[in-house]
């Protein structure tokens, strides 16, 4: 069975349209989405309407959370005063530009999913099996935590806009990275399929798109202007 996993697509519908026009190339048995639709651009209605339109099931990401509820801070980790002011600015024009139905339906969304393949059991979750806004970097001693009295074999989660895939106590750890928000160095959307048969083949696929449309459109909006930079270099 091959699956497609597309995660923190973050208000880009460019980047969206283009990878879900590359997995409709690729014969996907399914498509799952491991949440932060929306936050940093200014399509977030465009984004959501669309994964509704073609049925994606969704975990919710913590953006979508203090969306959805209207929060006053998206959980994320920020790495200065600066980029934490320029944070909540996105975060309150997303929850002013998401519609009430949109909103209800970011809400509503489910934590975490479980899903069964090919007698492999799997974990869905934006951050973490604990917490949808703790980061699992590739290299991080959390993994060990994590994954060590698992009931799963293979957890897929989103949040570090950062592709990967590990084992780790005997649990294969895969990070979607980032359809609209990446942050591996270019500007290019990821997304990962899994191939699961007899064993699991993961590859991680990088997408191509009009990244600048995207960056002026940001500019052209209320969101602030330093989010565009970051979408050209695919810079955290």
């Amino acid at each position: 069975m091959r699956i497609g996993f597309i995660t923190d697509i973050h208000s880009n519908k460019y980047a969206l349209e283009e990878i879900l026009k590359d997995t409709k190339k690729r014969n996907l048995d399914k498509i799952f989405c491991m949440g932060d639709l929306v936050g940093y651009g200014p399509f977030p209605n465009e984004v959501i309407n669309k994964i509704k339109e073609e049925k994606i099931p969704t975990i919710q990401g913590n953006y979508d959370q203090s969306v959805g509820e209207e929060l006053m801070a998206c959980g994320c980790d920020y790495k200065d005063q600066k980029v934490m002011e320029m944070g909540v600015k996105s975060l309150y024009w997303t929850q002013e530009n998401t519609s009430d139905e949109n909103k209800k339906w970011l809400r509503e969304l489910p934590k975490e999913m479980d899903v069964e393949v090919e007698e492999n059991k799997i974990k869905l979750v934006h951050g973490s099996p604990r917490r949808n806004n703790e980061y699992l970097y590739e290299d991080a001693d959390v993994l060990e935590e994590v994954t060590e009295k698992a009931d799963f074999n293979i957890l897929v989660c989103g949040h570090t806009h950062k592709p990967y895939g590990k084992y780790v106590n005997n649990v294969f750890v895969v990070n979607a990275g980032s359809v609209g928000k990446p942050k591996h160095g270019n500007p290019n959307g990821t997304y990962v399929i899994l191939d699961i048969k007899d064993d699991i083949h993961m590859e991680i696929v990088e997408v191509e798109y009009d990244y600048e449309k995207m960056a002026k459109a940001i500019e052209e909006s209320e969101i602030p202007s330093a989010f565009a930079e970051k979408i050209r270099k695919g810079i955290s």
